[in-house]
């Protein structure tokens, strides 16, 4: 396996990661990405067999599972209980349980309240420009999360600073201090979550946290603290990868002067769908592996850890033609902006729906928008997303 060196703190990587995923790729179907001490695929084919093979999974094999330091064990105490790092049986008796309360019917009855909250921001936008991801990306996903589970929305901005403290903890940059930012938040969402749980116990409302308190399967139901890490989860991934992919979308669209004829009710899904393939908000997704085996041609022995190169699988020239090029007319097909297998995002059809229903709104209301600043992306990494995107309109 050759061995490749990039931090990922490197400015010139977090502005363009994609040359680097290239050396990936070229290196064969598994490279040693030297900074993480991580073997890293950014090929489809490896990618995409990896995230369906049961052999592999978020949980750590219990005899390599890394000790939590103390000051980190609130945190920890919350993951514990979230389906995205647990494994069958446990995270197949959660997953179902909480499809029974986030339903398909659910989301699509949203559309309507996503496009008349698009307008409604669009309404406030100060004359003349501005930062889009400030006046919009940014309170229109946490907005439609906090009103689909039942939480005052008014407390959007309490919930965008406890989750993207949280979401610290799984960045390069990550420091002692942002650790301490992160454990503060996460006590203090499970405290005002707990609240939230106790209240919906005591007086049942029409919301999301209502239906997961009465999901139910065989006698089943949630504990507190599954509700409560549930919650969590669907906030945190609910708004912040949507707040990337709408910025990074926006920016994309101007850049290749995508105009509103893509926009359409007939081209849309396409637009978004490549949107999501080729600029996603998530670009690293790590697994454990639980028995010998090869990927690729590649062994590996259980207690090792590999690392899938989402945003790397997205550009491979084999599945796609010309993938470093922005193309909504292209076929649609698999990507992995949202995982695949087990762990494929749940909230998949809400991030989707967001960006079909609140980009033509967008548009049509400001067929002026143009770039005013070249945007830059933000130190976030294995996220990636801009640090603001200044327009005019």
């Amino acid at each position: 396996m050759q061995t490749l060196t990039q931090s990922p703190l490197d400015p010139a990587f977090v502005q363009t990661p994609y040359p680097f995923y290239d050396r990936v790729r070229t290196a064969g179907a598994f490279a040693f990405w030297q900074d993480y001490d991580l073997p890293v695929s950014a090929r489809a084919v490896v990618v995409g067999a990896a995230l369906r093979d049961r052999r592999l999974g978020r949980e750590a094999p219990p005899e390599h599972a890394p000790e939590i330091p103390p000051h980190l064990a609130p945190f920890y105490a919350v993951e514990a209980h979230s389906m995205l790092e647990l494994e069958p049986p446990r995270h197949t008796r959660l997953r179902r349980l909480v499809l029974r309360a986030f339903t398909s019917a659910r989301i699509a009855a949203l559309g309507p309240e996503i496009e008349q909250l698009a307008e409604e921001l669009i309404g406030r936008f100060p004359a003349g420009g501005g930062d889009l991801l400030a006046h919009f990306a940014r309170p229109l996903p946490v907005i439609i999360i906090a009103r689909l589970l039942g939480v005052p929305e008014e407390r959007a901005d309490d919930l965008l600073t406890w989750s993207n403290a949280m979401v610290g903890m799984y960045q390069a940059r990550r420091t002692r201090e942002s650790e301490a930012a992160a454990i503060a938040a996460t006590e203090a969402f499970v405290d005002f979550l707990g609240r939230y749980v106790e209240e919906r116990r005591r007086r049942p409302g029409q919301d999301l946290i209502t239906e997961l308190i009465a999901a139910e399967e065989a006698g089943d139901r949630l504990s507190r603290d599954e509700l409560i890490a549930t919650c969590i989860l669907l906030l945190n991934a609910g708004h912040e990868a949507t707040v990337h992919t709408i910025g990074n979308g926006v920016k994309t669209l101007l850049e290749t002067g995508t105009g509103a004829d893509w926009l359409t009710p007939e081209r849309i899904e396409g637009t978004v769908e490549e949107i999501f393939r080729f600029d996603p908000p998530l670009h690293l997704f790590t697994r454990w592996v639980y028995e010998d085996l090869e990927i690729g041609g590649q062994a590996f022995r259980r207690g090792d850890r590999v690392g899938l190169l989402l945003a790397g699988a997205n550009r491979d020239p084999g599945p796609w033609e010309e993938p470093a090029r922005f193309n909504p007319a292209r076929p649609q097909q698999v990507n992995f902006s949202f995982g695949a297998g087990a762990h494929f995002c749940i909230g998949a059809p809400l991030a989707r729906l967001e960006l079909q229903r609140a980009l033509p709104v967008l548009f049509r209301a400001l067929p002026d928008l143009r770039l005013a600043v070249a945007p830059r992306y933000a130190d976030l990494y294995h996220f990636h997303g801009l640090e603001r995107l200044d327009l005019s309109w």
